[in-house]
């Protein structure tokens, strides 16, 4: 059985490419909360005074809707599969470029599959 390269991604980045995947999912308040938070940049203390409620609660709010992106991510694995596909990609455009079609052909049955 081949074994997964691990896809690491730095947690403020990771969060927002999960909010891209699953951000739906979560309760308004959480999403609001979590797109303030990771897309523009607000900090708690800016993001309580926008919602009317205290940095506490949104510092809470963020880490629940944290917690439950990592949920699914674990349980659906889409943010995984498609770092995954995009390495293939590359590596795809790379083999094209060089000629190597037993490495193109192999890529594309790997991304079909």
């Amino acid at each position: 059985m081949e074994q997964r390269e691990a896809y690491v991604v730095p947690g403020f980045v990771q969060m927002g490419l999960l909010l891209d995947f699953y951000g739906a999912l979560l309760t308004a308040r959480q999403l609001l909360a979590c797109r303030l938070y990771y897309a523009e940049n607000l900090s708690l203390g800016e993001i309580a005074s926008e919602l009317g409620i205290s940095r506490q609660a949104v510092h809470d709010t963020v880490r629940r809707a944290e917690q439950t992106l990592l949920r699914f991510e674990e349980k659906l694995g889409l943010l995984t599969r498609f770092a995954e596909q995009q390495n293939e990609l590359k590596r795809l455009k790379e083999a094209l470029l060089s000629g190597r079609t037993p490495e193109v052909v192999e890529l594309l049955e790997k991304l079909i599959t």
